[in-house]
């Protein structure tokens, strides 16, 4: 399985990979490698309930496929997300900080004018 930025499964332990829960879940890795891993996922409730949620699964061999459109699915709606984000942002308009500076320069000078008239 490529690298991924966002995987479902890649936040559960930094120490494990991806392949090898995979592998564990499908009953392909040796009894050793088994016994290790158990060991690690045991470590905190999260992964430990994780675990027993994948292990629920029926048909070992359509994890992999659910996994990947878990996944698919998480892209598609950050991606959603970062559109509505960008498009609600402010782009940078120079025009804009000209014409304040325009409008504050005529209130100076207007404000100057008016004043040297009153005191003539």
């Amino acid at each position: 399985m490529s690298d991924k930025l966002k995987d479902i499964l890649s936040h559960l332990n930094p120490d494990i990979d991806q392949e090898l829960l995979l592998q564990y879940l499908q009953g392909k890795l040796p009894p050793d490698q088994q016994h290790e891993l158990e060991k690690k996922l045991m470590q905190g409730s999260f992964e430990e309930d994780a675990l027993e949620g994948l292990e629920s699964f029926k048909d070992k061999e359509q994890l992999q496929y659910t996994v990947e459109m878990l996944n698919r699915d998480l892209r598609q709606r950050t991606a959603r997300k970062k559109k509505r984000r960008e498009k609600m942002k402010l782009a940078y308009q120079p025009w804009i900080y000209v014409s304040i500076l325009i409008l504050l320069l005529l209130i100076v000078l207007s404000y100057i004018m008016v004043k040297k008239m009153l005191q003539t």
